[in-house]
């Protein structure tokens, strides 16, 4: 079979037996062209390739300068790839199995206090046409901890509000029920109010934040809000929806939160993903220890 085939092959293989998002996807396919092109260039076929011929690609793509956080991504789509022509018998070894991805630190994500927070959403003015609507939004991620992905796919049917949860659909289209606080209720209610308003376009009557053309949401534009927000209430930090998750994750875990129910609320598949959250804060860390330790009171 030719690559182009074997690429809408492995393209299948990802949504159908993987179950996979359009976006995740489309990276590994993303991933995988950077392997065929260096293939293509040194004349060898993917099902003939070599662990040799594969350190030598992934040696290229440091040379090229691209981080080392990139690269373990590459190479993770790599094995991915041949995991599946070893899955479909086009190859009997896997030459994947001795690949190393280079060596990355850990990257402790950036959040904001609650009074940022706080200022971020007190700087949306509410007489503007989309100020509830944004209001709304920015409670919501904060509430319940969703990927932007999570929030602008809301629809009326996820809304259980009287009961004070949202159904969210994650990861490998797996759902969950996540609690919303009565803030978040309080401010989505004040916005359904104003979406009566709007003209809403075929296909979108679900779904629950829209645009002013009465669509729905992009990501693209949850940044924007959040980004100019942001500005007006003079936050400097580097701030995107997942800010606001890794913020929601950080302040529970502060509140004294168990972090396995953390790791059910963000929709973590492995608690070690989790685990990247007992790292933050060391300032609050160290007051509590120097606050509660029987060697730091005053004698």
């Amino acid at each position: 079979m030719d690559n182009a085939g074997l690429v809408r092959e492995y393209k299948t293989f990802l949504k159908l037996e993987k179950s996979l998002s359009s976006n995740t996807v489309e990276a590994y396919i993303d991933d995988l062209d950077k392997l065929l092109n260096h293939l293509n260039t040194v004349g060898i076929q993917p099902v003939d390739t070599t662990l040799q011929d594969l350190q030598e690609m992934v040696g290229g793509l440091h040379e090229l300068g691209i981080n080392p956080r990139s690269q373990a991504r590459i190479v993770s789509g790599i094995k991915s790839f041949y995991r599946f022509l070893l899955i479909e018998k086009y190859i009997n070894k896997d030459p994947t199995e001795l690949l190393e991805s280079p060596k990355i630190g850990l990257k402790l994500p950036t959040f904001l206090s609650v009074d940022e927070i706080n200022r971020i959403i007190g700087a949306i003015d509410l007489s503007q046409k989309e100020g509830q609507r944004n209001r709304a939004i920015l409670e919501t991620l904060y509430s319940c901890g969703l990927r932007v992905s999570e929030l602008i796919n809301i629809k009326f049917p996820d809304l259980y509000l009287d009961e004070g949860f949202i159904r969210v659909e994650g990861k490998g289209k797996k759902q969950r029920l996540v609690p919303v606080s009565p803030v978040a209720i309080k401010e989505i209610n004040f916005y359904l109010d104003d979406r009566q308003r709007i003209e809403v376009k075929h296909g979108y009557e679900d779904v629950l934040f829209l645009n002013r053309r009465g669509a729905a949401l992009t990501r693209v534009m949850i940044f924007y809000i959040i980004r100019q927000h942001c500005a007006i209430a003079g936050i400097h930090k580097t701030v995107s929806p997942h800010t606001f998750r890794h913020s929601f994750a950080t302040h529970l875990l502060e509140g004294g939160a168990n972090l396995r129910a953390i790791q059910q609320m963000l929709g973590h598949e492995k608690i070690t993903t989790t685990e990247i959250y007992t790292h933050l804060d060391r300032d609050f860390i160290r007051a509590e220890i120097l606050q509660h330790h029987p060697r730091n009171q005053d004698l």
